[in-house]
């Protein structure tokens, strides 16, 4: 199985599985995925919830940090800021690309840009990823 497959089967059952979002790339430098807007992602004028992208590009750059980590190691986000730039309607599909800016010691820095069909940015997310180590 390889690792786009493992790391799906996991998604699968938690949040981002219940949400609908699927995996399309893994890398250590760069992560993609993707969703479709249905009615339950859609605010109450009908268009896609801002928590949607943020929980998006929150699963995407803490699976390249995961990819990243030394064995043993934990990660979770401990900032994220997210810039809105354009809405997506009921029935468009979002795809985000999460890349690696930085990766120190005990942060990693990563940026997703989500987009529609068209290419057109929706979002832009930055977040920072602590590595949590034991012992």
């Amino acid at each position: 199985m390889e690792v786009v497959e493992q790391i799906e089967t996991w998604l699968a059952s938690g949040f981002a599985g219940h949400v609908g979002m699927k995996l399309t790339a893994a890398r250590q430098d760069e992560v993609c995925g993707e969703l479709i807007v249905a009615e339950h992602h859609c605010n109450g004028v009908g268009v896609l919830h801002g928590g949607v992208i943020m929980a998006l590009a929150d699963t995407l750059g803490a699976v390249g940090a995961f990819l990243n980590l030394p064995s043993g190691a934990n990660t979770s986000t401990v900032e994220s800021k997210t810039n809105f730039l354009r809405s997506a309607k009921l029935g468009e599909s979002i795809y985000a690309s999460s890349r690696l800016v930085n990766k120190g010691r005990t942060l990693m820095l990563w940026q997703t840009e989500v987009r529609d069909s068209r290419q057109r940015l929706l979002a832009l997310v930055s977040q920072s990823q602590i590595i949590l180590t034991v012992g």
